[in-house]
């Protein structure tokens, strides 16, 4: 089975765009002292859950691109795609920023909101030219839907911050 080069490229561009979104949410991601000693609910995933969760979301988000850049051509989307990935890569990354090394859930509160929009956006553009897309970008709004309550959790239960 061959694939096309207009599915194949996108994958490609997707994965190392991918690739750099979570080595810097990463490098961000400090969950030393500070974190451990922050009151958590009884029901936040187990710490070790988070990679295997944000991998998978990662992999569903670059199938999702490649799927909705080739279900693009010709249809004048692929501005508006590339855009709507653009800026949910920036708040993503930066929801790590604020969290961890601000060390501001308070802050991180207010810019989850822009990130579960941002994927909202991500659901709506690419779910508009391929529904698979838009299907595959299901678990990432559910996880940004739940880690949303659970950062509104933690600053109840551990503010103020600051």
């Amino acid at each position: 089975m061959s694939w096309p080069a207009d599915f194949l490229w996108p994958l490609g561009i997707a994965s190392v765009a991918a690739i750099v979104v979570a080595i810097a949410g990463a490098v961000l991601t400090e969950t030393g002292p500070w974190y451990g000693n922050l009151k958590k609910p009884s029901w936040k995933p187990p710490d070790w859950a988070f990679g295997p969760v944000w991998t998978t979301i990662f992999v569903l988000t670059v199938i999702a691109t490649a799927l909705a850049w080739q279900a693009a051509a010709g249809t004048g989307a692929r501005p508006l795609i590339f855009w709507a990935l653009a800026i949910n890569a920036v708040v993503n990354i930066a929801w790590s920023g604020i969290f961890f090394k601000l060390r501001r859930p308070d802050w991180a509160l207010r810019e989850v909101v822009l990130l579960w929009c941002s994927v909202l956006s991500l659901v709506l553009v690419l779910g508009s030219v391929s529904a698979w897309a838009g299907v595959l970008l299901l678990p990432y709004l559910l996880w940004v839907s739940a880690a949303s309550v659970l950062n509104l959790r933690i600053v109840q239960m551990n503010g103020p911050f600051g």
